[in-house]
């Protein structure tokens, strides 16, 4: 049987509309500014989220990448969660690439960073310190939404501090989902009402909305310049790569309200895993279920990954779990997945 692949929502393949539309699509150069499908792209997800403007890159980490360095100059800093994709698992790019400090903070129990901390982060003007510049934050954080009234309060402060603000939204479209589901609006609305707030936003195609390969930075028309040449610099300036933006045009298209399906499964494997003893978890918000081992279980988090894998079920992790829920995964998957953990508690 086909594996149940849950270690991400990268893994997802083109589906048969997004392999036509693909196939369809008129090319140019984009590093002549010309591929049609690529503008076409810039300009939709600009428009869907409020900016004047959008670049397509290959990879979110280039998105974010080219939004601090066109933020932030040598020796300057920004703050940053601890946890968050741009800080931890990014190979460190703003500050080898840059020279640009990152000042990470601890995060709260909600996945926030504290207003307090963030103003007592933000330094001096004195010739000790880096230069503050930027706040960053992410949402979703790990499957977490950051509350539309946190995000309004910690931008406010930073706007106030003359900080600028840049939103990793690699899975924005899944908070927006989610906030969506909350509030009796619709997505797009929310995704709005979240990107507004920043003065940059980065968006990944190639998770939840199924895309296989993408992500934009959106700010305005001097920021996104900026970030051309710095993307051009760092190799990512494509050339009929129209191919691939027509994959994340399918997808802003046809991807984003079905991520509600995504969030849906995630509570059913949490349902279906209720009560095993040494495993503990909240309910997921989003797509992504994370499982603290506990006691004994602890010691054996080696053995159950490699249980599961020859049971068809692919996860990641070491006495914490991660499990991503995607387009390519169905009810009839969960619960495969499900059986097989309870399985291994058996033994």
């Amino acid at each position: 049987m086909k594996p149940v692949d849950l270690r991400s929502d990268t893994v997802t393949q083109p589906t048969a509309g997004m392999r036509a539309a693909m196939a369809a699509a008129p090319l140019g150069d984009d590093v002549f500014g010309d591929d049609p499908s690529v503008n076409a792209l810039q300009e939709k997800i600009a428009s869907q989220l409020g900016f004047e403007a959008a670049l397509f890159v290959p990879t979110g980490t280039q998105s974010n990448l080219c939004g601090v360095l066109a933020h932030c100059q040598r020796g300057d800093e920004y703050i940053v969660g601890q946890m968050q994709h741009c800080y931890r698992w990014e190979g460190g790019g703003a500050a080898v690439f840059g020279s640009v400090q990152p000042q990470p903070l601890d995060h709260q129990p909600d996945g926030s960073l504290a207003l307090g901390d963030i103003e007592a982060a933000i330094k001096p003007d004195d010739p000790h310190f880096a230069r503050t510049k930027l706040l960053a934050l992410e949402n979703t954080l790990g499957g977490q939404v950051l509350s539309q009234t946190y995000l309004e309060k910690a931008t406010k402060l930073a706007h106030s501090r003359g900080l600028s603000t840049h939103l990793d939204g690699a899975r924005l479209f899944n908070a927006a989902v989610a906030q969506a589901a909350t509030n009796g609006s619709d997505a797009r609305t929310e995704a709005h009402r979240i990107a507004s707030l920043f003065d940059s936003v980065s968006v990944c195609f190639s998770k939840g909305l199924g895309a296989p390969v993408g992500s934009a930075l959106c700010g305005s028309k001097e920021l996104i310049a900026r970030a051309r040449r710095i993307r051009k610099m760092a190799g990512g300036a494509m050339r009929q790569s129209g191919l691939l933006a027509a994959a994340a045009s399918y997808a802003l298209d046809h991807h984003v309200e079905r991520l509600a399906q995504d969030h849906a499964l995630a509570r059913r494997l949490a349902e279906g895993l209720e009560g095993i003893e040494g495993m503990a978890f909240d309910v997921p918000e989003t797509n992504i279920l994370f499982v603290d081992l506990l006691g004994p279980a602890r010691e054996r988090s080696a053995e159950l990954l490699q249980h599961l894998k020859n049971e068809g079920v692919l996860a990641t992790g070491l006495y914490r779990l991660r499990f991503v829920t995607h387009l390519d995964v169905d009810a009839a998957g969960i619960d495969r997945v499900v059986t097989a953990v309870r399985s291994f508690f058996r033994q």
